[in-house]
Parts: C-alpha cells; structure tokens; sequence
C-alpha cells in the first residue's frame, strides 16, 4: 500500500469530526502545488514534501495537529499558528472541533514552505556544483599535464648529466 493510500485509509478511520477535517487539510496542502509528494513515515504519520518536508498531520484525541517543519522560517501573515511558537524551528497549527480551517491561509503558508524548501536547496547548490566540478577533472584530462612535467623534469635530468660529464664528473 503507498502513502496516499495509507492517508485514505486514515482518513476513513477516523468518523468523527477529525476525519473531515484531516480530509479537508489534506486538501488545501496538496492544492497547494501539484508536486507535492504525500509520505507515511514515523509508523503512521502522513507527511508532505516538495524540495524537502513541508508538513506532517496527526488526529489526537482532542485536536488535528499540522506542524511545519520549518514554521518557524515562514512568515505567517494570517497567524494560522497556535502551537509550537517556543520552538526555534517548528511551528503548528491546532484544529480543534468547531474551528473552521482558512484553506487559503493554508495554502499560502504550504506555498510560503515551498518556496524555503527551494531557497534552501539554491543556497547549498553552489557548494555541490563546485564538489561536482572538480569530480569533474578525470585522469585523461590530466594526463598531458602530467607528461608536460614528466618531460620537463626529464629533460632537467638530462641537461644535469650532460653538464657534469662536460666538467668531468
């Protein structure tokens, strides 16, 4: 069974009013761009990523939890978090029954995730594109460099041997 389907399979379980929620969350995430990926990861907890991890969701007892992984990096205009503010990294937001879920401010925020995710990824790249670069250099580049030297030092032997049996040595 993928990812997607374990999602189903979650959201079908869950028959109150968390299950609709989770399903409309899921909704406003993955209309938020087409490339989103859907993952099961951390034994059954959904998961979106594009260029890296956007979200993950968990129905609780009392609550539909979505923490952004990099929440705390991402402006939040329309202050759709409410849990996690502490943290030095990750951001929620807490569903609770009777609240009703801004799907554009959800979508705005997974777009707002994206575009670190893809921030992130351009500013690591030079250091990659540099590693790639010299990875590059294969041994039949080098190898005329190496001959010209070889000859060059060869050539020094030989000018030193010649010049000393000149003086007699």
């Amino acid at each position: 069974m993928n990812a997607s389907e374990r999602i189903d399979q979650l959201i079908e379980g869950i028959t109150d009013w968390r299950g609709k929620t989770f399903a409309d969350v899921r909704k406003a995430i993955l209309s938020a761009d087409k490339a989103i990926i859907e993952e099961w990861k951390w034994k059954g907890s959904p998961v979106w990523s594009r260029d890296g991890m956007i979200a993950v969701a968990n129905a609780h007892k009392e609550k539909v939890k979505i923490t952004f992984s990099h929440g705390a990096k991402l402006d939040d205009p329309d202050k759709l978090f409410n849990a996690g503010l502490d943290g030095g990294t990750w951001r929620a937001i807490d569903l609770y029954e009777g609240d009703k879920l801004d799907k554009a401010a959800l979508k705005r925020l997974v777009q707002a995730a994206i575009a670190f995710n893809q921030a992130k990824l351009k500013k690591n790249a030079p250091a990659k594109k540099a590693v790639a670069k010299r990875a590059a250099i294969t041994p039949a580049k080098t190898a005329p460099a190496k001959k010209a030297a070889q000859k060059a030092t060869s050539k020094t032997a030989k000018s030193t041997r010649t010049t000393a049996r000149a003086k007699g040595g």
